[in-house]
């Protein structure tokens, strides 16, 4: 089976953005570094196998389709929809914000 491109919203791209400011921040390139791999891992996973994400937040937000699949060693997760041609990633967030919050209302923080 071919993998799917994995394309990331502009609100996912933002939000890799903020995890890496804040590593970085902390003075923990390592750290931002393993991120970044953690998250290349996650979207080639997603890309092969969209399918295995958990559904969880689909039901919770009423959102038919919606998936999350965590990162390696990170407190994120991937939130993406499987499209016919590609699997869109609509958030990179970390495990113990509110999710259901942050999903509903992009703009809180």
């Amino acid at each position: 089976m071919k993998a799917k491109p994995v394309v990331p919203r502009e609100q996912a791209q933002q939000d890799v953005e903020d995890a890496l400011t804040y590593y970085m921040a902390e003075d923990a390139e390592a750290a931002a570094l393993g991120f970044i791999d953690a998250l290349e891992q996650a979207y080639a996973h997603i890309g092969r196998h969209p399918a295995t994400g958990s559904p969880r937040y689909a039901h919770e937000l009423n959102l038919p389709g919606l998936r999350s699949w965590p990162l390696t060693r990170y407190p994120y997760l991937v939130f993406y929809v499987e499209r016919s041609d590609h699997v869109d990633v609509w958030r990179v967030l970390q495990g113990q914000r509110d999710i259901p919050a942050w999903m509903q209302d992009p703009e809180a923080i």
